[in-house]
């Protein structure tokens, strides 16, 4: 029976994980990548729609991206949201399609992306760390039922606190890797 509750919280934690991983993939490293547009969701006939929904996105070179939407009475709305984003980019809108132009990174700017993945990871330890403290309190109860021994207990706590170590060690090298990326000029 402890084995199926520590399944449930080590998935947990690979979804905690999996989350800073989608938030650093949003984070753009110079190059043009799609997936800085996940999170922009455009007013689309009154309901907020994901831009990959109503638009095809394609990257002619490395340092742009067009986007292309199927009813071309949503090209103002997608314009509207891309510049009410934290994107920073300035989209061109020539009737048909968006192009968006990537400039070249600032040295100034590489150290605000990097701030800003650090506060995602982080963000994610103090997730995982959460969890911990929510499987250690059910652990306990489980205990106080003598539904499991104090021995059981213990072993729960160590299995814990590793799962937590190789959790946030994870994160640790997503932060270490997407940094790398940031500051390659």
């Amino acid at each position: 029976m402890l084995k199926d509750e520590y399944k449930v919280y080590e998935e947990k934690m690979k979804k905690s994980i999996d989350s800073v991983a989608a938030d650093f993939a949003s984070v753009r490293a110079g190059r043009a990548n799609a997936a800085v547009l996940d999170r922009i969701m455009v007013d689309y006939y009154g309901s907020p729609t994901p831009i990959q929904q109503i638009a095809a996105i394609s990257s002619p070179d490395p340092r742009a991206l067009v986007i292309s939407p199927w009813d071309s009475k949503a090209l103002k709305s997608i314009e509207k949201a891309i510049q009410n984003s934290d994107l920073g980019i300035n989209p061109q809108n020539d009737g048909r399609c968006i192009r968006l132009s990537f400039p070249q990174l600032t040295e100034e700017r590489r150290k605000e992306l990097v701030k800003q993945i650090r506060k995602y990871a982080e963000a994610g330890k103090v997730a995982v760390r959460n969890i911990r403290r929510d499987a250690m309190e059910s652990f306990k109860k489980l205990e106080k039922k003598s539904e499991i021994t104090e021995d059981d207990l213990k072993q729960a706590e160590k299995d814990l606190q590793k799962l937590t170590d190789d959790s946030c060690k994870k994160l640790d090298e997503l932060l270490a890797k997407k940094e790398k990326e940031l500051m390659a000029v």
